[in-house]
């Protein structure tokens, strides 16, 4: 039998994104470009272990908010808002199975420069967010903000998280995206990157927030 795609090479391994057998130079060549795989795929599963995550510098600087610097001290004191940023991106991202990287960078991107220009002027003009999915994750987001900033309120007295550091935690998940994602126009590397950091029930709703934090 021939490959299902190239139907020049003999088939030698079955992909799941069209559902029939495939060459290994296909699935390799068009991975995560022209093939929507799923995260289960054992050859994708193969790549990503075979991939070292990307290091910053090699990544385009524009996209990475280059001004913003981000110390082991911030990172030590908001390491509890870090990790429930997180934990809400993931949750979100394992209740929707067509959630790309591409996708999940888009709205941590348009946050972080809603933050920054809330930061720099006060002002509360917002980037809009099209996607009902990216909504979701922006709402998610903004709840958990919202209720780290209550936390504080009952424990300290008063709020002490300001837009700012807001601003810094996303900038962090921005580069964090960026640097675990494949870089293809349909990876999910970063996707699967989060869901690993939390136990499979806390990432599909359950209540507790567990992981620790990964510096990118």
């Amino acid at each position: 039998m021939s490959c299902a795609i190239c139907e020049e090479r003999k088939d030698k391994r079955f992909c799941p994104a069209v559902h029939g057998r495939i060459c290994p130079q296909c699935c390799g060549e068009q991975r995560e470009i022209v093939l929507d795989c799923p995260s289960h795929c054992p050859y994708l599963r193969q790549a990503y272990e075979h991939e070292r995550p990307r290091s910053l510098d090699e990544l385009d600087q524009a996209v990475l908010f280059p001004g913003v610097a981000i110390d082991s001290l911030f990172l030590r004191d908001y390491e509890p808002l870090i990790l429930g940023l997180t934990y809400s991106v993931a949750k979100k991202a394992s209740e929707n199975l067509a959630m790309r990287d591409a996708d999940l960078i888009a709205v941590l991107t348009t946050l972080a420069k809603n933050y920054e220009t809330l930061a720099n002027s006060g002002l509360h003009y917002e980037l809009p967010i099209t996607s009902l999915a990216g909504q979701a994750i922006a709402s998610d987001i903004q709840k958990s903000i919202k209720g780290y900033r209550e936390a504080e309120r009952n424990n300290l007295g008063y709020v002490r998280l300001r837009d700012r550091e807001v601003f810094t935690a996303l900038v962090f998940l921005v580069r964090l995206a960026w640097r675990h994602t494949s870089g293809r126009p349909k990876s999910r590397a970063f996707v699967d990157f989060l869901l690993r950091q939390f136990p499979a029930q806390a990432a599909r709703g359950g209540q507790e927030e567990t992981g620790r934090l990964i510096v990118p």
